[in-house]
């Protein structure tokens, strides 16, 4: 992050000679935050799409088969925490254009294992990174300490919305799809 970008989110204006704004309410100086951070993932999203013909969701379930070639869906599903039916359908459009290729299990043929193909590798080394998407990147740069506090200001903010959906969670954002 830049240091005006980081100065930015301290309440200070460009072009205003570095001079601090009052600080917005707390509970508005969240939402900016949280606006900041969609607004990136949206971006980075948009720039995979726009760079590979892959939506981001899928172009992170190409980056786990490059890691660990042979995966199975459900072992896709819980390394992206989406939905199995999720997990198919972006796969499903990942083999009509090429990038991902199953094979049966040898031992188990009701077993389906997925693999990049040639095309799909090239496709993932040329990509924007982080492959994996900019959220699940940060996130996983978190230490612990700030994974648990971060896990419970969001979850003290779940519990104040009226009326949630809980399988929201495991549906990918709506821009990287």
């Amino acid at each position: 992050m830049s240091s005006t970008t980081k100065n930015n989110l301290r309440g200070r204006q460009p072009g205003t000679g570095g001079e601090p704004e009052r600080a917005p309410a707390p509970n508005l100086e969240a939402l900016q935050k949280l606006r900041i951070v969609i607004r990136a993932a949206q971006r980075h999203s948009l720039w995979i799409e726009k760079q590979c013909g892959v939506n981001g969701a899928q172009l992170w379930i190409m980056q786990e088969l490059a890691d660990v070639p042979g995966l199975r869906v459900g072992e896709i599903t819980a390394r992206l925490a989406i939905a199995q039916t999720t997990t198919s359908n972006l796969l499903e459009g990942l083999a009509r254009k090429g990038y991902v290729v199953k094979t049966r299990d040898r031992e188990d043929a009701r077993v389906v294992k997925l693999a990049l193909s040639d095309a799909g590798q090239a496709l993932l080394d040329a990509a924007p990174k982080p492959a994996r998407g900019l959220l699940p990147e940060a996130l996983a740069k978190l230490d612990v300490a700030g994974l648990a506090s971060l896990n419970a200001g969001l979850q003290g903010l779940l519990e104040s919305i009226d009326d949630l959906d809980v399988t929201f969670g495991l549906q990918p954002m709506p821009f990287t799809m």
